[in-house]
């Protein structure tokens, strides 16, 4: 069993990345369904939640049955991470996580994210403003260094861990790389095997199949893996990840209509959450992920990327139901 604070997860937790215009609740609900046993929100904007911003504030949704569920906070000025990290523990997510690796620019620009790699002592003060400010655990997410050359992810691992960090969850890449070329995962183990280091290490980054995650398992160390891409379309990875740990053997692939019912249930779920008009429109960026690469679809995937009313795309899936209920994918 790992522990994060009072929360218990099981041996070898599979986590849900938390993935801007993703990771939102019908997509963390459809993964839960399918074995991930812990999951982040969005990432939010500290200066965001102070100003109030309504997109920042919808990100605060969580439900009971998607716990244990943190909320992922990110900031480069002290002051704003605590007050956010207050603000935060009003809705009582399980834990806040903090955001010290996203690369993007627009994020970097404003010294958070992956930019807070090149300060780790500012790193450390910004940690230590959310934890003063929270009754909560405290999580942190980041990345290897800020480039090949500063690869500092061993001091960054032991520091926060000084100052309370209770869980780390690294990506196997430096800010520099962005999402190209191969995770390294070498560094993870580096700090998993660390004799300083007693919080849970969770290694990020090409998890995509099966047989990585269990050769990553057993070839790192880790005590879990986080999941991000590779569960856009396919939130299935989870059980069939679990399945194949525990077994050996593969679970057969998703079936048309399991693809279906997750798409249908992914739109429903957007609908309750944020009404019906923006429910459809959110939702129509994963159609094309649930679907991918099925023969003589272009035509349906049309008509779900472009409708504009529920009863029109339930009346959709049944076709596509009926058109394809001999599709085979094995």
């Amino acid at each position: 069993m790992i522990k994060i604070g009072n929360i218990e997860l099981p041996e070898f937790p599979l986590l849900l990345a938390p993935m801007e215009d993703v990771s939102d609740p019908p997509f963390r609900r459809l993964c839960k369904t399918h074995g991930a046993d812990l999951m982040f929100s969005e990432f939010i904007s500290s200066e965001g939640l102070i100003r109030d911003a309504i997109k920042s504030k919808q990100k605060l949704d969580i439900f009971d049955y998607e716990r244990p569920v943190g909320i992922q906070i990110f900031g480069g000025d002290e002051e704003a991470m605590g007050l956010s990290s207050k603000i935060v523990s009003t809705v009582n997510p399980d834990l806040i996580d903090i955001n010290f690796g996203c690369p993007v620019k627009k994020v970097v620009c404003k010294g958070a994210g992956a930019a807070v790699l090149k300060d780790v002592d500012l790193m450390v003060r910004l940690t230590e403003a959310v934890i003063r400010g929270t009754h909560l655990p405290v999580t942190v997410k980041t990345r290897l260094g800020w480039d090949e050359n500063m690869i500092n992810i061993d001091e960054v691992a032991e520091r926060l861990q000084d100052v309370g960090v209770q869980a780390l969850s690294i990506h196997g890449r430096t800010r520099a790389q962005l999402y190209k070329g191969e995770a390294d995962w070498s560094h993870i183990a580096r700090v998993k095997n660390n004799p300083r280091i007693k919080i849970p290490i969770f290694g990020n980054g090409d998890i995509d199949s099966v047989e990585k995650a269990l050769d990553y398992k057993n070839r790192y160390g880790v005590d879990g893996i986080m999941i991000g891409r590779a569960a856009i379309g396919y939130p299935w990875i989870f059980n069939e990840i679990k399945h194949y740990a525990k077994t050996g053997e593969k679970l057969p692939p998703p079936s048309m209509q399991d693809r279906i019912d997750a798409a249908r249930n992914h739109l429903t779920w957007a609908m309750e959450w944020k009404g019906e008009w923006t429910g459809i429109v959110e939702t129509r960026r994963h159609y094309t992920n649930y679907f991918r690469g099925i023969s003589h679809f272009k035509e349906y995937r049309h008509k779900l990327v472009t409708l504009d009313n529920k009863d029109d795309l339930y009346r959709a899936f049944d076709e596509i139901s009926k058109a394809f209920a001999d599709y085979s994918f094995v």
